[in-house]
């Protein structure tokens, strides 16, 4: 055998090696504080979504709080819970409130990191009559101030104006300047309504635990205000419109 044909032999194995070291999942595979947003329909088939803050431990226990939009209603509490995963890198979760109702989700993890912890995966939650989905991204070693998220994120935005009985979809381009203010601009369906190229405009605070709240203003529409988890290092951020009468999720991008 050729050297150079040895060496990409011994390269296939290890990066084999690697893909099985990491192939094999288990509940230390998750650590440390996620941000997971929900949307869909609850148990009465009415809109609903919801931005969570959750810290799990390696060990199968979780707690985190969450801001949650239930037919554009809006709650805010917070909740425990326990996870197991399996080898596969598929788990189970439940999540227990402070009224003690109990939701339960099918994770699959995805996205490993350096140190072999998972950063992400998706959810769907397992309760019968429910249609809900989330994605759920680790925090990182986000730093979060006002000026550590100065970048321009794009970003989309789906949900239901309640009030109104339509959907709406908007895509745009936000420059947050470091001090709480924010430029851009997006194009909006509203119900199939399109409007191109709406100017924004809004504020932000960001605080120490990677929560933040939010106000955008496109020219000529009312005021939307978010609460915003800061993930993936400070470079993503998920949301969730806390307005009554509607139901929004967003998600912005470096």
């Amino acid at each position: 055998m050729s050297f150079t044909k040895l060496c990409v032999l011994l390269f296939t194995l290890t990066i084999a090696g690697v893909s099985s070291a990491r192939a094999a999942c288990s509940n230390a595979s998750i650590k440390g504080t996620y941000g997971v947003l929900s949307t869909g329909l609850n148990g009465s088939l009415q809109p609903a979504s919801s931005l969570n803050q959750v810290t799990v431990d390696g060990l199968g226990n979780l707690t985190g709080s969450a801001t949650k939009s239930i037919n554009g209603s809006i709650v805010t509490f917070t909740f425990t819970g326990t996870y197991a995963i399996a080898s596969n890198c598929v788990g189970t979760v439940t999540f227990t409130n402070q009224s003690n109702q109990t939701e339960h989700d099918k994770i699959y993890l995805n996205s490993v990191n350096a140190t072999g912890l998972f950063t992400g995966g998706f959810l769907v939650q397992t309760d019968a009559n429910h249609v809900q989905s989330s994605v759920a991204l680790a925090q990182g070693a986000a730093t979060c101030t006002d000026l550590a998220v100065k970048h321009a994120y794009t970003f989309e935005a789906t949900g239901t104006d309640v009030v109104k009985g339509r959907q709406f979809a908007i895509a745009g381009r936000l420059v947050l300047n470091g001090t709480g203010g924010i430029t851009g601009n997006e194009t909006l369906s509203l119900g199939g309504m399109i409007l191109t190229s709406v100017a924004v405009t809004g504020s932000y605070t960001v605080n120490s635990d990677c929560t933040a709240n939010s106000s955008v203003t496109p020219t000529g529409l009312s005021t939307s205000h978010l609460n915003l988890l800061v993930v993936n290092g400070g470079k993503e951020m998920l949301g969730i419109g806390t307005d009554a009468g509607s139901v929004v999720t967003v998600r912005l991008r470096q």
